[in-house]
């Protein structure tokens, strides 16, 4: 399993394409960040269900900006074209098998209701 780099364009058509994205946001200069990428090798079986990319921060700054990134590492993921789950700092041992359990299990009804 393959993590792309998305840029502006590509992040935009990656969220509107695919029903689960799990996206790093990280830079090289961030030890943390850079020695946890790419985020399709911090999970024991593979998930082809899902699309894992991760953003430069320093070449995609806007995109970070408009993403929310106040620090790295980052993850964001995205079901159906929504923001599910927001994470600053890295997951860890068994964080990422538990929140990609959690994201598959969502209602996609649920997820697409508008806000009350």
């Amino acid at each position: 399993m393959a993590t792309i780099d998305l840029t502006t364009h590509a992040f935009r058509q990656a969220v509107e394409d695919d029903s689960i994205l799990v996206v790093d946001f990280w830079a090289a200069w961030c030890g943390r960040a850079a020695h946890k990428l790419p985020c399709s090798r911090r999970h024991p079986r593979p998930h082809t269900d899902m699309t894992f990319g991760k953003v430069d921060t320093e070449a995609e700054q806007r995109l970070a900006s408009a993403a929310g990134i106040a620090s790295i590492p980052a993850l964001r993921v995205f079901r159906d074209g929504i923001l599910v789950f927001p994470q600053p700092g890295a997951l860890d041992g068994p964080q990422p098998e538990q929140f990609i359990g959690s994201v598959k299990l969502l209602d996609r009804d649920v997820v697409r209701l508008p806000p009350c």
